[in-house]
């Protein structure tokens, strides 16, 4: 059992995170917003605030041993041209503020959701996807994600970055295959509840550390 506190627990990912982590015994806490909005498991402790205000986080983390990030640079939709909901870099603030929150607290690890293409990952983008986020709105998602990477990086955690392929909705159907990138061809999408458990895999099993693996669905 680990105290657990999770970053984007009301989004589509956080909440697969918060319902799985009760189900393996976790004692889950959960900053949100918006408590009010979200409907959490049974046993999760929902922290009013943002991880944009330290001092929220300081009060979120205190007690919890790791934390987990499904945190998102969020658009009105999925489409490519959607406007931004998020503030510009709304995840690397917030992950900048919970590592010096890591630090004081002495909590060392982190797992952070991420996509397959940031940081290092955006040379591998084939030119028309990469002329698509260039020009459309997707482009602040992905220097998020760079920033996160870099900052995450920098740290002196114990940290996992998660690099997810397309993301899919769905209940937990069909295995996850990981590796690191240039290890082995990635599958196309992985499954959001897929994800959840894998980054609780991480957490419970002290893998990945210091490592960056592309995550996705293997076919049945």
């Amino acid at each position: 059992m680990t105290d657990l506190l999770v970053l984007g627990g009301n989004g589509r990912t956080g909440s697969h995170v918060l319902t799985q982590a009760v189900a393996r015994g976790h004692r889950v806490r959960a900053l949100v917003r918006d408590p009010h909005t979200l409907q959490a498991p049974h046993g999760v402790e929902l922290i009013q605030g943002t991880p944009s205000n330290i001092d929220d986080l300081r009060k979120a983390a205190q007690g919890c041993a790791a934390v987990i990030s499904a945190l998102n640079n969020s658009r009105a939709s999925d489409n490519p041209w959607a406007k931004p909901v998020s503030p510009p870099m709304f995840m690397t603030e917030a992950t900048r503020n919970t590592l010096a929150v890591m630090s004081e607290q002495d909590i060392r690890r982190v797992v952070v959701t991420s996509t397959q293409n940031a940081g290092d990952g955006r040379a591998d983008l084939n030119p028309v996807f990469k002329a698509v986020v260039r020009f459309s709105t997707l482009k602040a998602g992905f220097d998020d994600h760079d920033g996160v990477d870099e900052v995450v990086r920098a740290s002196d955690t114990d940290w996992t970055l998660v690099r997810a392929v397309l993301l899919t909705e769905g209940s937990i159907v069909t295995p996850v295959r990981a590796a690191e990138a240039g290890a082995d061809k990635p599958g196309t999408r992985i499954n959001r509840a897929d994800l959840a458990g894998f980054l609780l895999d991480t957490v419970e099993q002290g893998t990945w550390i210091h490592k960056a693996p592309l995550v996705w669905n293997a076919r049945g």
